[in-house]
């Protein structure tokens, strides 16, 4: 961005796509990476990572401090767990179910554990509780971020697309032009099959698991919802995707079916973002 105030022409390129451009694979210095910078910039074909803005980047960090809470409430739960269980207390893994069986254990705490580790037990407990009140604000900070703006309101008329996602994807893509297509876009997010074609033939395995790994987490978790919407819905109620999902479900399985949502909620966020329309649903064709 303080190239971009000067004037210059800034491009990013990922590092993956520069590397085959080096002479030596092991030989790895600043002359062999900037002969290859200057040879991969050349290509015809090059993509290009797009320059974040400020308010991007902060929007993404919340995000990332979202994940780094949950991960360490999860640790903590574990911790918690794991050293009540060594005196015989069995407690429920999910946050919910602690906080509900903390009451009942309170007393058997006191009874079983040696004092000098009760305080300590209490301590992590806090914590717990300390991070979900954390969750909790970066939740209601990022709905509203989502609620606010624009494209993350059409993204949000999707079923299987809440806030959160609809917040992450606004503050992931620059630009949505920068891909040529939605299917370029959902490949840069991991979910498309790997190939290993030859000689005509295609031979397709499973999804590549490249590119923006948190993003791809919430479309596959909000394919999840999308499916059991889906399946709960009648057949007459059903939209074109519901009943695009309902067939595919039986006829591919449960699994693959997740993935395909997920690419093809990715693909429909490409065309939100790069056209500006908003998203239509329309009525299933009668059987």
């Amino acid at each position: 961005r303080e190239l971009l105030k000067l004037g210059h022409d800034v491009r990013i390129m990922a590092a993956g796509f520069v590397r085959p451009f080096r002479k030596s694979v092991a030989a790895k210095n600043d002359a062999n990476d900037a002969e290859a910078i200057c040879t991969a910039v050349r290509q015809a074909n090059m993509r290009f990572v797009t320059v974040k803005t400020v308010e991007q980047q902060a929007w993404l960090s919340l995000h990332r401090i979202r994940q780094g809470f949950i991960e360490e409430r999860t640790a903590t739960i574990n911790r918690l767990r794991g050293l009540l269980a060594e005196f015989g207390l069995v407690v429920p893994q999910s946050p919910l179910a602690l906080q509900r069986a903390w009451l009942t254990i309170t007393a058997a705490v006191e009874q079983l554990v040696p004092g000098n580790l009760q305080r300590f037990l209490n301590d992590l407990h806090a914590h717990v509780h300390t991070l979900e009140q954390n969750i909790d604000a970066l939740d209601r900070e990022l709905a509203g971020h989502a609620k606010n703006n624009a494209a993350a309101q059409r993204m949000s008329e999707m079923t299987g697309i809440g806030a959160l996602t609809a917040s992450a994807a606004v503050a992931s893509v620059s630009h949505a032009r920068d891909y040529r297509n939605g299917r370029q876009f959902a490949a840069s997010l991991g979910i498309v099959p790997r190939q290993c074609s030859s000689g005509g033939k295609r031979r397709l395995g499973g999804i590549t698991h490249r590119g923006d790994a948190y993003l791809r987490t919430l479309l596959i978790q909000g394919a999840r919802s999308a499916l059991q919407s889906a399946l709960r819905r009648a057949p007459t109620k059903h939209d074109r995707l519901s009943a695009w999902i309902v067939q595919l479900v039986h006829r591919v399985g449960y699994h693959k079916t997740l993935i395909a949502i997920a690419n093809k909620h990715a693909r429909i966020i490409w065309a939100l973002l790069a056209r500006g329309q908003s998203f239509q649903r329309e009525a299933a064709p009668a059987a």
